[in-house]
């Protein structure tokens, strides 16, 4: 894959996208001053709180819920309560035929991926989510027939091996549902890049909003099926959930994007699945397995290689030719 066709491997460099069509040109990743620096201060602060989400989704407020369907509850109130406070934020709202892939996947990522969240460790969830990387692979080389880089090989290996790893050991245990949906998350946000890459003319929190809105409709029914409503307490951690980890990382993600390029974001979006099994350990004492970290670790090291590698290269090209 070209540069161009760069593959996020969390929300935050998802949005990359798509967000960069409908900001202004960014300027040079190392340029300097008051514009660069409030970017770059806009997409950590933006990886951090999309790093929370294993605080709400793990949090013992929601254990009254059945295990069995309380991802789906999370997705389903969280889509609705981060569609409905993007609403406000959208500039140019414009149907297209390819916003039906894009929701779809969305929904299936959403579901998927908070499930996996409730049933395994909040490590497990996010590393197997940070795999979409190696499904567009698979996608642009085998079906797209893009050409395969010879750059990425060595990337693409050690993230595979980490995921080996943490399926390999993880599977013996109790978990192998939450691995399962682990992986067809990180399947579907590989559908939602490549449908973001299809995209890249809409205005980005347009994209955003009406994933979000989407998914809440979809769900919608089997929620009302299940019939498991939150009470009083449970209602103000949902709504923080779907405005502080979803609506709010998203804006000042677009914003961020203005001022640096998307490759950059890539790199500080990293932040993501290295803060969140952290977040979830000071919070509730959940501890990855050592087989989950020496997985993740791995899988953390190839994104690194693909994504954050190459733009120290090409700055410290930049440099050479300027001295």
């Amino acid at each position: 894959m070209t540069a161009a066709d760069d593959t996020p491997p969390t929300d935050a460099t998802a949005t990359s996208q798509s967000a960069s069509s409908g900001a202004a040109n960014p300027v040079d990743a190392g340029g300097v001053g008051g514009r660069v620096v409030a970017g770059r201060l806009c997409v950590v602060a933006a990886a951090v709180m999309w790093s929370s989400s294993g605080l709400f989704a793990k949090a013992p407020l929601f254990d009254d819920w059945p295990v069995e369907s309380r991802g789906l509850l999370l997705a389903f109130w969280r889509a609705v309560f981060a569609g409905v406070l993007l609403l406000p934020a959208v500039r140019r709202p414009r149907w297209d035929f390819r916003l039906v892939p894009l929701c779809f996947a969305f929904t299936v990522m959403n579901v998927s991926y908070l499930t996996s969240m409730t049933l395994t460790t909040a490590a497990n969830a996010i590393w197997l989510q940070s795999t979409a990387p190696w499904w567009v692979f698979l996608v642009g080389v085998v079906v797209l027939r893009e050409p395969f880089a010879r750059a990425e090989r060595f990337p693409l290996m050690v993230g595979g091996v980490g995921l080996a790893i943490i399926l390999w050991f993880q599977a013996a245990g109790q978990d192998r549902a939450g691995l399962l949906f682990g992986l067809v998350s990180g399947f579907a946000y590989s559908g939602v890049v490549l449908s973001l890459r299809a995209l890249r003319e809409h205005d980005a929190v347009w994209l955003v909003a009406i994933c979000h809105l989407a998914a809440a409709v979809a769900l919608l029914p089997y929620v009302a099926y299940v019939g498991v409503w939150p009470d009083r307490w449970q209602l103000p951690v949902l709504a923080g959930f779907g405005l502080f980890q979803m609506a709010l990382p998203y804006v000042l993600f677009a914003r961020g994007l203005r001022s640096i390029t998307s490759q950059e974001a890539t790199g500080i979006g990293l932040l993501e699945p290295l803060l969140l099994p952290v977040w979830v350990w000071l919070a509730w004492d959940e501890v990855p397995s050592g087989s989950t970290l020496v997985g993740g670790s791995l899988i953390l090291a190839g994104l690194t290689l693909r994504y954050v590698v190459p733009i120290v290269r090409r700055r410290e090209a930049a440099k050479r030719r300027g001295a």
